[in-house]
Formats: C-alpha cells, structure tokens, sequence
C-alpha cells in the first residue's frame, strides 16, 4: 500500500521540468470519478493526493481539456478495436468473428464495454481502475501491443523516472480481466 510519504518520494523521482501542483482533495478525486465514471485505484489516489503532476504526457485531471481526458480513457479500448478492425484480431472468448468488419467492430464493442477500465498515470502507461485492489500492475498500452511496465504504481515509477529494481524472477504478476490475456 502505497503512503503519502511513499508517494512524495515517487513525486520526487520527476524531473526538474515536470511541474507538480498542489495534491488533489477527496472532493476533487471523487468529482473526477463521478464524471468519468471510473474509481482510482487506492495508489493512483493516494498519489494524486499528494501531488498532480501536470503537462503534456500527464492527465490533469483537475484542469485538463475534457476532450483530450475522454480521448486518453479511451485509448486502451480504441487500440483493440484498431486491431479488430486492421488486425483482424479477435479475442478467444468471444463469439466467432463475423466476416463483416463493421458487424465485428459492433460485437467488439459490446464485449469491450464490459471489460475493466484502465486509467492513464502518463502518456501510455495505464493503471487498473480498481478501489479495492491495490498493488496491480502498470500496463504499457498501445493498441493490443500489451506490456508490463512496472509491477505495481511504485515500481512504474521506478522504471519510468528513477532506479529500477529488478522483481525477483519468481514474482506473479497480478491479472487483470481481460487485460492480462494481451500479457502472456
């Protein structure tokens, strides 16, 4: 579980030139949650309560263009249903593919409405939108190009902006529904 201190120390990993607003409140959080119709993990929000980094590759959530939000939740979904549509993928769990691109397009959209929501922490890298669990990993997303990026919020951060730690080989990844099929 990720604490204040340990999400200052995170902040602290950004470079000189990524500028840090004051922390989000709980009302704020809660306010972004309502709108966008998802739940922050308990380390997305305990980071951000901490501290908002803001620019380019970062969501502001507190002041962010709602177009360019909605765009970066959308992202992970929009990127399977590139690749059903050039790809042709198609998920093992679904119903057979029909032959018509545009009948597959609308199948993928009702399975993928129901898969869990991943939240952008920056640029590419997402984290699951998940209040009751902490600890999952930070998934890399571009289209059904899946990877991991870091076990858990802190090790991301690792990876992305600090030292990185190599996990013991032996470490399990958590799975997430749906997401993880893209890791194995």
């Amino acid at each position: 579980m990720l604490t204040p201190e340990g999400a200052r120390a995170l902040l602290g990993m950004l470079s000189a030139g990524t500028e840090i607003e004051r922390g989000m409140s709980a009302l704020e959080l809660e306010r972004v949650e309502e709108r966008w119709e998802f739940r922050f993990a308990p380390e997305h929000r305990t980071l951000l309560g901490e501290g908002l980094p803001v620019g380019s590759a970062w969501p502001d959530w507190r002041d962010g263009d709602p177009e360019n939000l909605a765009a970066r939740l959308a992202w992970p979904v929009d990127g399977v249903l590139f690749d059903v549509e050039h790809a042709r993928f198609w998920h093992p769990d679904w119903e057979p593919r029909p032959t018509d691109t545009r009948d597959a397009l609308d199948m993928a959209r009702g399975y993928l409405a129901l898969v869990p929501t991943m939240v952008p922490v920056f640029s590419h890298r997402y984290l699951l939108a998940d209040p009751e669990r902490t600890g999952t990993p930070v998934l890399s997303m571009h289209q059904t190009d899946i990877i991991y990026y870091g076990t858990d919020l802190a090790d991301y951060f690792r990876h992305e902006f600090g030292h990185p730690v190599p996990p013991p080989e032996d470490h399990p990844y958590p799975t997430i529904p749906f997401w993880s099929y893209f890791l194995d």
